[in-house]
């Protein structure tokens, strides 16, 4: 197999835009089966159960008892970047919902605004039965959680936002690569295209990205990865939320101050995405917000430091 760096010099040699677009189409990987598997895909064997949202079927996992959280995913991903956060079952109901247009849930062929992103958590909270809930967003998953919590602020009990989505997303986002994939815009067709015939030989690189300690990224977890990967197609639901990223920065950016919840960030001390100025940016914006930066993690700390995450989550969530 090519070396990882070599892979990238290749792939820029192709066309910048069709380059950007394949790897940024591999971030954190989310893809799924048109039929949803029995078991969740991770180091746990757990049942993935469905509901239809709006005509939507949205997959989950549902484990444990107590009061609920709702682990919302970033842009890309999917369920398995909450597979360390199980032990919080041991003292909470843990509800990890693929959000639509991802994962193992439906990817219609719709406008993926944050509204509708919203939209689909409160539904599956009426589904489920859930008056209220603490929401725990990553990435993306911060930005519908905060997005819950203007919106339907009786429904959102506390936040906890790990490396979240921040305001001026274009002006504060540091990473190259994610940077010319919201600034440049390619046809679909093309995307899926350089996804298709190079994304086995850089997802290595793209995770690289997002992960700080790379002896993390096992040949289980590049396997694992790939295989979701080309389970079904993900390009059109990320770029319709690419393409959507104006509407966040219209009607949620600016109303980060109105959040009543109290809040916990954490933030990965090396996050390559949004470093953690940007947290401290926004504990100062959320009035009841407290920041607290993850050593030796990157955009994803609860996957990379679960232990720590865990334990302020739990600390946090204490009544």
């Amino acid at each position: 197999m090519p070396h990882p760096a070599g892979l990238v010099r290749f792939a820029a040699a192709m066309p910048r835009h069709l380059a950007t677009w394949f790897l940024a189409s591999l971030l954190m990987s989310g893809c799924a089966a048109p039929d949803i598997p029995p078991w969740f895909d991770a180091i746990q064997r757990l049942p993935v159960q469905s509901t239809s949202v709006n005509g939507i079927r949205i997959a989950y996992l549902d484990e444990g008892q107590g009061p609920p959280l709702i682990l919302l995913h970033g842009y890309g991903g999917s369920m398995w970047q909450w597979e360390y956060q199980q032990p919080l079952t041991a003292h909470f109901r843990v509800i990890t919902p693929d959000l639509i247009g991802s994962g193992l849930s439906d990817k219609p062929a719709i406008d993926y605004h944050p509204s509708e992103l919203i939209d689909s958590v409160r539904g599956l909270m009426d589904a489920l039965g859930l008056q209220t809930a603490t929401l725990i967003g990553n990435s993306m998953g911060g930005g519908v959680a905060m997005g819950m919590a203007l919106t339907y602020p009786e429904r959102v009990h506390r936040l906890v936002l790990i490396d979240t989505l921040p305001d001026h997303v274009r002006e504060r986002l540091v990473s190259p690569l994610m940077q010319r994939a919201i600034n440049t815009h390619v046809p679909a067709w093309l995307a899926r295209f350089g996804a298709s015939l190079f994304g086995s030989r850089t997802m290595e690189a793209v995770l690289k990205e997002v992960v700080y300690d790379h002896s993390l990224i096992t040949p289980l977890v590049l396997e694992r990865s790939n295989r979701n990967r080309q389970r079904e197609d993900m390009i059109g639901p990320l770029l319709s939320l690419r393409d959507s990223l104006p509407l966040w920065e219209q009607h949620y950016a600016p109303r980060l101050t109105e959040i009543r919840q109290s809040t916990l960030i954490l933030w990965g001390e090396h996050d390559r995405l949004f470093p953690p100025q940007v947290g401290k940016d926004l504990q100062s914006m959320i009035p009841q917000a407290r920041l607290i930066v993850i050593p030796e993690a990157g955009h994803i700390p609860q996957w990379e430091q679960p232990q720590l995450v865990n334990r302020h989550i739990r600390e946090f969530l204490q009544p």
